[in-house]
């Protein structure tokens, strides 16, 4: 989902500021959450393990540019299950910056971009989440068809922003909706891997409860909703 180099550029780069601004506000939103239902070291906690998850699954995990960017195995939706909404947002934002400083410092102009993508849709995901998954039911219990629109939703989500970055700053052309198709035929095909990897992770969770039930992991994890 990493947006590539000369897609955007001049003065067109600052809608992506605007957007960052937005993506930083829900991320506030989401955090202030976290924060009122679990405490402070519940959030930095569990922000600090979705920053290295996130950080390795865009450095380590295998990636492969296609089109107007790259294809990632974010497993966006399984951090949301394991760890929330705010940390999740905080994740993202921290691993990709981290990424960007020390690793790839030609993605850093694209940062707003990258990060309003990722954000955005898990923003979207969560209230989804609220509205899929039942209050009595607790997340390791999620069925598969419950994962896959999750990961559906989220993978759709970043394939539409990746398309209008690429539209946005290089216009409607054959070229540019070739790349834009290639791109995102390729990345849904994440979708046949996210739902298998969430259940996976989910029965380790509830395998090893006495592990995850504790504030390091979403307290929704293991417990349903009053």
């Amino acid at each position: 989902m990493h947006i590539e180099p000369g897609v955007v550029t001049g003065a067109k780069i600052l809608l992506s500021y605007a957007t960052a601004i937005g993506a930083f506000g829900l991320t506030a939103h989401l955090a202030r959450r976290t924060l009122e239902a679990s405490g402070v070291m519940a959030l930095v906690s569990r922000s600090l393990v979705a920053t290295l998850c996130v950080f390795c699954f865009f450095e380590v995990l295998p990636h492969h540019a296609i089109g107007v960017s790259e294809v990632h195995l974010i497993l966006g939706s399984t951090l949301l299950l394991l760890f929330g909404a705010g940390p999740t947002a905080i994740g993202l934002a921290l691993g990709l910056l981290i990424q960007g400083l020390f690793f790839a410092p030609f993605d850093l102009p694209q940062y707003g971009m990258n990060v309003t993508t990722l954000i955005v849709p898990l923003w979207g995901i969560n209230a989804l989440a609220g509205r899929l998954i039942p209050h009595d039911t607790p997340y390791v219990d999620v069925t598969y068809k419950q994962a896959l629109a999750l990961s559906t939703t989220y993978q759709g989500g970043i394939v539409l922003w990746v398309a209008f970055w690429a539209f946005y700053g290089e216009g409607f052309s054959a070229q540019s909706l070739t790349e834009v198709s290639t791109f995102g035929v390729a990345y849904m095909s994440v979708v046949i891997l996210e739902p298998l990897i969430d259940l996976g992770v989910l029965a380790l969770a509830k395998t090893f409860y006495g592990i995850t039930r504790g504030t390091l992991f979403n307290a929704r994890l293991h417990r349903t909703v009053l």
